[in-house]
Formats: C-alpha cells, structure tokens, sequence
C-alpha cells in the first residue's frame, strides 16, 4: 500500500494494517519534522511531490522489497503540505515472518526511498532563512 497525503499520519493505525497472523515481526520507521539540523533551527517544513510520478515510484519499491524479502504486508505513505515541529512526514511499515528481514526490508524502503521518490521538502529556518531540500541530497 503506497499513498501520499495532506493529512496526519496515523501511525498505529499503519501499524496494525500490516500485522498479520503469519508475520512474526512487524517493523515501522516514523521520518519526523526534527528541530535541529546542524546550528539550525528549524521552524516548519513543507512537503511537495509530483504525485503520479511518487506514487508510481512507491510501488516499484514495495514490489522491489516483496521480490528480495518474504513481505507479508507492507505501507509506505508520505505527508505533503506544512509540517510542524515533531510531526510525522513519512511511515514504512513492514511485516514478515521474522525480525531480520522485517528491519532490513523496511530499512532497504526508506533509504531507497529518500534516494529515488520526487518528494522535496523546504526547510524554514528560524533566522527566516528558506532552503529546498532535493531527493537523494540529504538524509
């Protein structure tokens, strides 16, 4: 399942749409609007994508990750729009028969992910200062 939203993220609720009875492991990673990088104070961040080429994007990882890991379920979704301070931006939730690969299956998702999906984000700086933020650029 791969989406795109202007909503919040309802983590827990991602969570339990993957669990399943023949998943022994169920691994989630919450990326969060964090208040410092580096010397910077962050003030907000907002998120753009182009959606139909993101989206199409998403699902070739879920597929990638299925074909290299015994996935049973799994959701990648990203918040786009203006985020605050401590709020959720992207979930990658997976689950699998066992806790290796449901980590190295979710941590695989993720990197992939920040490196190849055309989501931007511009980083508002306390000091007013703006700065975009490009798909595999940063971490």
């Amino acid at each position: 399942m791969v989406e795109i939203t202007e909503q919040p993220l309802d983590h827990a609720a991602l969570t339990e749409r993957v669990r399943h009875n023949n998943a022994g492991a169920v691994c989630t990673f919450l990326g969060t609007v964090r208040e410092m990088t580096g010397e910077r104070r962050t003030v907000v961040l907002d998120y753009e994508a182009f959606p139909e080429m993101a989206l199409k994007q998403m699902a070739e990882l879920e597929a990638e990750a299925r074909r290299r890991w015994p996935v049973i379920e799994a959701a990648i979704v990203h918040r786009v729009g203006r985020l605050g301070l401590g709020e959720i931006s992207v979930v990658v939730a997976v689950s699998c028969p066992h806790r290796g690969d449901s980590f190295e299956a979710c941590r695989w998702l993720i990197d992939a992910f920040k490196e190849t999906v055309p989501i931007w984000k511009r980083e508002t700086w306390a000091d007013g200062q703006e700065e975009w933020v490009h798909p595999g650029l940063s971490s």
